[in-house]
């Protein structure tokens, strides 16, 4: 142990005491051994430190810092140097504040589009996701502070996020869901991991012996400090055995008194707690420098901002070139979106931006000729014949409507998912209406991920920002304008309704547990191997000019080819690496994301394209060996400018002494045909290899520690009446037009009663909560 020496000087008091936060915020600081107190806080796309009074859900006010594109935003991308970018531009500004642990990136593999925290994570592919994400990585730690990838593993809900099961087979597990954080931890090596609130497979992540000892450090070599999600601590003996060094926040020292009474009973070796102490000291002073003297360049700081969001933004739609728009254009500006701009989402990764613009005020002082503004439908939805009508008419002096819609503050939130895929009836309406009167109407979406759009035959032009950052209204009339040609390729996919979604059935869980029967089959796998027609594809974005793709060549693993701006201006494309094992004996993706390039291009330029491979992207994980492996066959290299569009192909055999295949197709009839809408019972327990728990409460058993206040409301009337004043009061918040509030109610409703005592530092005792709990169950 490189602190061994150190360690001898501490007391089991003071060992304990290092295993848990100061406050919020900071660990605790043994002054006497001149062991410093670290900050760790929140910063996905923005450095979130808290000025005044500490909260992790986004309700006080933080200190200025630059609001970046959210990871949702910038996966669209596809651009690794951006990512490495924003993220060293982020360290910087955690570095100026004396922060040393910036919590992020996320990188949850987007298995449902209706999960509330959604835009804080990079795509449905866990390639492209684990690609950007080491970026980030690597640019954060080059400031010399620590990254913080999250939430290991399976947080692929935020309903009953605390208490929920994930079940989930092993091989979807490793194929899906732990790819990403395996090349994050193999290529990046980053300082601290936080595990997520979830069970996977019956046992907490924080406390999943499986994920954190077997995979994180024994497969992975993982050296780090695993860190809790604030307040994801369950067992915190259990815990500390399985790997998490640090809880945070502060439970004002009644979890150190377990690990102190575990150690004095023998349950924790001493020598578990030293190593755990050593990995924290470690993070400490590895990341703790003397002179943090920094000053940042906003402004160039918000250029990057600027440029990020350009680089993410999607166009979906351009009928008859209706973009970019000429100078002295004749436009109607429609839309709250366009006054009060959606830049970012809601809840911990909340930032308080520097400086910030509005597509209204930066297109009115633009080379086009803004005709007026009108608000068009009030945000939160709900009828305004007023509005409406002002609208309509302010659309019959334009030679173009910019009709700015998306989703509310209150649609997407951490601690709550969404309940559709749909924008608010009001602004349905409005484009109904305006489009009566002219066809030549531009859709701007904001938003932090998927949308159903049942206008998309109503419009010429569809451009989706995202959620884009503070630098979204100047990204955006850069590229209406044609200043700047868009290169954002989708990194999730539209389908045409949310009942084609593969979890569809299964999302969310509701109360005991979620069962993943889709398994491997999440996003483009499923479309693609089912054939379902969807909205917009995997990969997908337009441009301003065109490109064509030659002369395939494979040489070993060494992929290349010739691509050639064939337009008039110059642009970015991204090609796209997929493989198609042929003839396969087990089910799985028709094809797999495997590589990708973004190559910029004048007028009429080609460049030669190399994609390097490894032997990694032609296994699967075979359960019965438990292992890596290739099955012999004819793999296709396909080279496209989206899953729905492959220019190239070039067969390759590869051969293997591997294990044969498991995965029978008459023991798994649905995943092979890729129909995971119908996967019964005993299909799925064969693939999990366990009979699951029920799904669902016993309404009529006793309320324990790690049930839910939620789960009270099914007890007597105590029980029932402490659920429906949270409700009132998330109801009330709403009317007040404060959604990010409200949607802090359900992240009550949703907590354990067994953190009450602890997130409250013991101000309410676990005395006073065995009480009530009693009170309830009577």
């Amino acid at each position: 142990m490189k602190y061994k020496q150190l360690i001898t000087s501490l007391t089991l008091e003071e060992k304990a005491s290092l295993m848990s936060g100061k406050n919020f915020w900071n660990t605790k600081p043994i002054d006497r051994l001149n062991i410093p107190s670290i900050m760790l806080t929140d910063g996905p796309h923005g450095l979130r430190k808290q000025g005044g009074k500490a909260d992790h859900l986004g309700l006080n006010k933080s200190l200025p810092a630059t609001c970046f594109p959210t990871a949702a935003t910038l996966a669209n991308s596809w651009d690794k140097e951006l990512l490495y970018n924003v993220g060293s531009y982020l360290g910087l500004e955690a570095v100026s504040e004396n922060v040393s642990v910036l919590l992020g990136p996320g990188l949850n593999i987007k298995r449902n589009p209706l999960c509330g925290r959604n835009f804080e994570y990079f795509s449905e592919d866990p390639h492209l996701t684990g690609a950007l994400a080491s970026e980030m990585v690597k640019g954060i730690q080059s400031q010399k502070i620590a990254a913080c990838p999250k939430h290991y593993a399976v947080n692929s809900q935020e309903h009953m996020r605390m208490t929920i099961d994930e079940i989930v087979d092993e091989r979807s597990l490793r194929e899906i869901y732990l790819e990403a954080f395996r090349k994050v931890v193999m290529d990046s090596e980053p300082k601290t991991i936080m595990t997520a609130y979830n069970k996977v497979n019956g046992e907490y992540a924080n406390e999943n012996y499986h994920l954190l000892q077997d995979i994180l450090y024994h497969e992975w070599e993982f050296k780090g400090v695993v860190v809790t999600d604030w307040g994801g601590n369950n067992d915190r003996v259990t815990g500390l055995l399985a790997g998490n060094q640090l809880e945070m926040p502060s439970t004002n020292g009644i979890t150190d008194r377990e690990i102190i009474e575990a150690v004095k009973r023998k349950e924790i070796p001493e020598t578990v707690l030293d190593q755990a102490v050593n990995s924290v000291l470690e993070l400490i002073f590895s990341t703790k420098q003397e002179d943090r003297s920094i000053r940042v360049d906003y402004e160039k700081h918000h250029e990057l901002a600027v440029d990020a969001a350009k680089r993410s933004i999607v166009l979906l739609k351009n009928t008859d070139e209706i973009l970019p728009l000429a100078t002295g254009t004749n436009v109607a500006i429609i839309g709250d979106f366009a006054k009060v701009p959606r830049y970012q989402g809601a809840g911990s990764s909340l930032i308080n931006p520097i400086k910030q613009s509005n597509a209204l005020d930066v297109l009115t002082h633009s080379a086009l000729n803004v005709v007026g503004y009108g608000q068009g439908f009030k945000r939160m939805g709900g009828k305004s014949k007023k509005l409406l009508n002002e609208a309509i008419a302010l659309s019959q002096q334009a030679d173009v409507v910019l009709l700015f819609l998306g989703l509310d503050e209150g649609s997407e939130a951490e601690g709550v998912d969404r309940k559709h895929l749909r924008l608010h009836d009001n602004q349905l309406l409005l484009l109904k209406q305006v489009a009566r009167i002219t066809p030549n109407i531009v859709v701007v979406l904001a938003g932090g991920g998927v949308i159903e759009m049942p206008f998309v035959h109503q419009v010429k032009g569809i451009v989706h920002t995202y959620l884009a950052g503070q630098g979204s209204a100047e990204a955006l009339k850069s590229i209406l304008l044609g200043e700047y040609n868009p290169s954002g390729r989708l990194s999730e996919t539209f389908p045409v309704k949310y009942e084609d979604v593969p979890s569809a059935p299964y999302f969310p869980g509701k109360e005991a547990t979620s069962e993943h029967r889709e398994g491997l089959f999440i996003g483009y796998r499923y479309f693609d191997t089912a054939n379902v027609a969807v909205l917009y594809p995997f990969g997908y974005g337009l441009s301003y000019t065109t490109f064509t793709y030659e002369d395939l060549e494979i040489d070993q693993l060494k992929v290349s080819f010739n691509l050639i701006n064939t337009g008039k201006v110059a642009g970015e494309e991204i090609a796209q690496l997929y493989i198609e094992k042929k003839n396969s004996q087990i089910f799985r993706a028709k094809r797999e994301l495997k590589g990708f390039k973004k190559v910029f291009l004048d007028p009429g330029q080609c460049k030669k394209v190399v994609i390097e491979l490894a032997e990694r992207d032609f296994s699967y994980f075979n359960t019965e060996v438990e292992a890596w492996v290739i099955e012999s066959g004819v793999y296709e290299i396909q080279i496209g400018s989206s899953i729905a569009d492959i220019r190239l192909r070039e067969p390759v055999q590869l051969n293997s002494n591997a294990a044969p295949a498991i995965y029978s197709k008459e023991k798994y009839p649905h995943y092979f045909e890729g129909n995971v809408h119908e996967v019964g019972d005993q299909e799925f327990y064969d693939l999990l290899g366990y009979h699951p728990p029920a799904s669902t409460w016993d309404k009529e058993a006793k309320l324990g520690m790690n049930d839910t206040i939620n789960q009270a409301k099914y007890k007597n009337w105590l029980g029932k009446a402490i659920y429906h004043l949270i409700m009132l009061a998330s109801i009330l918040l709403n009317k007040i037009n404060k959604p990010l509030a409200a949607n802090n109610m359900y992240f009550i409703l949703n907590m354990p009663f067994r953190q009450i005592e602890r997130l409250t530092g013991g101000k309410i005792s676990r005395r006073s909560v065995e009480l009530l709990l009693k009170l309830i169950n009577r």
